[in-house]
């Protein structure tokens, strides 16, 4: 019987070895946004993944490398699903624009990868290669993504003349401070406005803002 037990008995780290790197991702990613992205250690992480720190070494030569990983594997197909969009988009520059921030909202707010801001801002100082890193591979390429939907607009004159690098921050602005608001000051809000409540007012403000008025007759 002892031994029938002990065969049934699996421990975490002889699980399917494809699964190890996203599981490592993973505990990285909320230990990242717990303690901060200087005092995690990589103990820690294989700790809470359920691994020994050697096979974490298997897959990952560093905690720059593991946060790399997160980006590269949970945010940046979705920029490029997002400029797949912009490249092949028939709609009206409103709808775009509604597209690539609903894209920004869902991936950036609502799901895990909301630490990830909190993180960047918190620790860009004192992490500049990461830094420079993350503002390549995301912030750069979304905001070049907004220019070019916004210079769709203006040029077609669906949207007012605005200054386009200027109308970018503005457009951003509210969902960053809202993914670091809920794992900071957040936990401290008593009366907590509804994720979709806000999105959807600021999504209202937004194409408001944006239009061309209409002369009234």
């Amino acid at each position: 019987m002892e031994t029938e037990r002990i065969t049934r008995t699996e421990p975490r780290w002889e699980r399917r070895k494809e699964a190890r790197p996203q599981e490592l991702m993973d505990a990285a990613l909320a230990l990242f946004a717990e303690k901060g992205f200087a005092a995690t250690r990589l103990d820690d992480v294989a700790h809470k993944a359920g691994v020994s720190k050697g096979t974490l070494y298997l897959y990952f030569d560093s905690k720059d490398e593991l946060f790399k990983a997160v980006v590269r594997s949970g945010i940046v197909p979705a920029i490029l699903e997002a400029e797949r969009l912009l490249e092949d988009f028939a709609g009206s520059a409103s709808a775009l624009v509604e597209q690539i921030v609903s894209g920004w909202w869902h991936l950036m707010v609502t799901t895990h990868l909301s630490a990830v801001p909190k993180i960047m801002i918190s620790e860009a100082r004192n992490f500049p290669e990461l830094a420079s890193f993350y503002h390549d591979e995301v912030i750069s390429r979304g905001k070049a993504m907004l220019v070019r939907a916004l210079q769709r607009g203006v040029s077609t004159g669906e949207f007012r003349p605005i200054d386009v690098e200027a109308a970018v921050h503005i457009l951003m602005a509210p969902l960053v401070m809202r993914a670091v608001w809920q794992h900071s000051l957040g936990c401290m809000d008593r009366e907590p406005v509804r994720p979709e409540a806000y999105f959807q007012t600021y999504l209202g403000f937004v194409v408001r803002s944006l239009r061309r008025e209409t002369p009234s007759c």
